[in-house]
């Protein structure tokens, strides 16, 4: 399966596709917006493609050909304002769905946020950018791709554990809420072609159950 990662620069995204590269069954196309993390990605051995989620779908349509899966794992970053939030984490991840649409490329997993399913459990210092989550979710919720929706706690750089825990129906929640980045991306590369997580979206965050054990029970 040849996997488009959006936001393959970022630290979830770097992960994923080291992840990806070193499975038997899938191939890291990394989609990035800057020439020098092309030649990043290309000096480790990994094809990387030039885009821009502020372009036209149409644009992003190109950098599509010949792949089998999307996740979508970009983001505006902590240091951009409103604006930004809203071309990126709405706009874009829209324009990244249609443009799978468009291509006839079905599986798609987007990485969401902690709770954004739930308004009352907004931070009011995030609003917008929840808001911006909220809505692109439930965007591929009502499109015909094969989605999964990863909503993962406060992230860490800890040493992934391998254990998860996983909630479709999370209203209340207490401490900690904290997953490893690098446990979010072994989650996504153990849904990429498991049939229980289409059409599931659900909250992870550290537990004690095995990945691919917590994900066969959805």
């Amino acid at each position: 399966m040849n996997v488009l990662v959006v936001g393959a620069n970022g630290q979830i995204g770097t992960l994923l596709v080291d992840k990806l590269k070193e499975n038997d069954t899938h191939t890291p196309i990394a989609f990035v917006r800057k020439q020098e993390q092309v030649d990043k990605f290309q000096d480790k051995d990994v094809e990387a493609r030039l885009g821009n989620l502020e372009s036209s779908v149409s644009d992003i349509k190109k950098q599509m050909d010949g792949i089998d899966a999307v996740v979508f794992t970009a983001g505006s970053g902590g240091s951009t304002g409103t604006d930004k939030t809203m071309l990126i984490d709405l706009d874009g991840a829209v324009k990244v769905m249609e443009a799978a649409e468009d291509m006839n490329i079905k599986r798609f997993i987007m990485v969401s946020a902690f709770q954004a399913d739930v308004r009352d459990n907004w931070n009011d210092d995030m609003k917008p950018y929840y808001a911006a989550k909220h809505y692109a979710d439930r965007f591929l919720m009502n499109s015909d791709l094969e989605y999964t929706i990863v909503r993962p706690g406060a992230l860490e750089n800890e040493m992934g554990l391998g254990k998860v825990s996983i909630t479709r129906a999370l209203t209340e929640f207490t401490d900690p809420i904290t997953i490893p980045r690098e446990d979010v991306a072994e989650l996504i590369v153990k849904a990429l072609d498991n049939p229980k997580t289409y059409l599931q979206s659900f909250d992870v965050t550290s537990g004690d159950d095995p990945i691919e054990e917590a994900l066969n029970t959805l």
